[in-house]
């Protein structure tokens, strides 16, 4: 297995400028005899131990590179710097990273510093640093058509600051504004709000102890005996809080334009869909094995097969694109099962034929893959011979 890793590595072009997006996921897992599985921190929590899976993904030639399995306990965040290593070890040089924001922290921007590897890393937008630099620039770019994205629909402005007290060089903060994603934002938050006012109002005379999120936003009054009277909103926060809806940040290490950073960044969807249809298509969601080495075996074979399936994947769009219209057939799991429609029969003399003419939709997807009635017809000539030889 690290054999097929190390060789499949070597054959990329190391001095080729490339952009490598890196993201995790986890499988549940109930066996107790796998030194992996472990109780974590799992993005949705079945109370199940699992096992955690990162996969470094070239956005550039749209191709996975490798992945590597680790215990359910470590987190995401802590085993960035591992990858920047094995990264490393495969020969890459010429390379940046693309994050999201689970992996922002202080000391993994350092390691990628002294490896001297850019990056492009998503901030939540509520972190103290980035909701400072928009109230700055507040007001300066969001209806400015000069600093529109139009294949993003949003806004954009660049700015350079220092990451942190200690940061020895500017980074660059590109902040965007929708108005899409405020209007979308704004109507969760009210109705967040109007639900926790019900349940508030619902409390008239009881005694209770309330999460933290009640006393964020509303002035909470209590009886001198502990009993609940009242809450009013607290309009100033929520207010902040409503100002700063639609706008999110992107930084990069390196100088670049606010869209050329939202590209880049964007171009990780494919990393993030690979690992959507290896749970979805390829039944991934779950382990399903009883030891250490059958847990290595199949994520190896689950990578194998992700490695076809993206690339199916990446032919079918770039086919569907050059068509200029969008078919509901050209995605994997609807082009394979209308490809599964194409057989062979057997006649009496031994010989296999097709059944019937690929039909328009059939050829549609075939030219995907540079595939003609001609090739399908040349393939059966050379299997037919092959079972002749074989019965011989």
């Amino acid at each position: 297995m690290q054999g097929f890793l190390d060789d499949w590595n070597h054959d990329r072009d190391h001095g080729e400028r490339i952009y490598i997006s890196y993201d995790s996921t986890n499988k549940n897992c109930q066996a107790g005899n796998i030194d992996m599985v472990e109780f974590g921190h799992p993005k949705v929590d079945r109370g199940l131990p699992v096992v955690n899976i990162a996969m470094a993904y070239d956005t550039n030639n749209e191709i996975p590179l490798f992945y590597e399995e680790y215990p359910g306990s470590i987190v995401d965040v802590s085993q960035l710097r591992y990858m920047v290593e094995k990264a490393s070890g495969y020969g890459y040089r010429n390379i940046g990273f693309i994050l999201d924001r689970g992996y922002f922290s202080r000391t993994n921007i350092h390691d990628m510093d002294k490896a001297e590897y850019p990056f492009i890393i998503m901030v939540k937008g509520q972190k103290k640093l980035v909701r400072e630099i928009i109230i700055d620039c507040k007001g300066s770019f969001e209806s400015d058509r000069k600093s529109l994205i139009r294949p993003y629909r949003c806004y954009g402005k660049t700015v350079a600051r220092k990451l942190y007290p200690s940061d020895s060089k500017d980074r660059y903060f590109h902040l965007y504004y929708s108005h899409e994603k405020a209007a979308a934002e704004m109507a969760v938050f009210e109705d967040q709000i109007e639900e926790m006012q019900k349940y508030l109002d619902s409390l008239s005379g009881e005694k209770v102890t309330l999460a933290e999120k009640y006393s964020k936003y509303f002035h909470i009054e209590y009886h001198k005996d502990g009993t609940f009277v009242c809450a009013s909103e607290k309009t100033s926060v929520i207010e902040k809080e409503i100002s700063l809806f639609g706008y999110y940040c992107i930084i990069s290490s390196d100088p670049m334009t606010a869209e050329e950073a939202l590209t880049i960044y964007k171009s990780r969807d494919a990393s993030e869909k690979l690992f959507r249809g290896d749970k979805s298509y390829l039944g991934g969601a779950a382990l399903r094995v009883h030891s250490s080495k059958s847990v290595r075996t199949k994520l190896f074979v689950e990578f194998i097969a992700l490695i076809i399936r993206n690339r199916m994947h990446t032919k079918l769009k770039k086919e569907q694109k050059n068509l200029k219209k969008r078919l509901n057939y050209m995605n994997v799991p609807a082009a394979v099962r209308e490809l599964e429609k194409i057989e062979l029969m057997r006649c009496s003399q031994g010989n296999y034929i097709l059944d019937h003419a690929p039909t328009k939709t059939q050829k549609t997807i075939l030219k995907s893959f540079d595939i003609d009635a001609n090739v399908m017809k040349r393939r059966n000539r050379s299997l037919c011979e092959m079972l002749e030889h074989v019965s011989k």
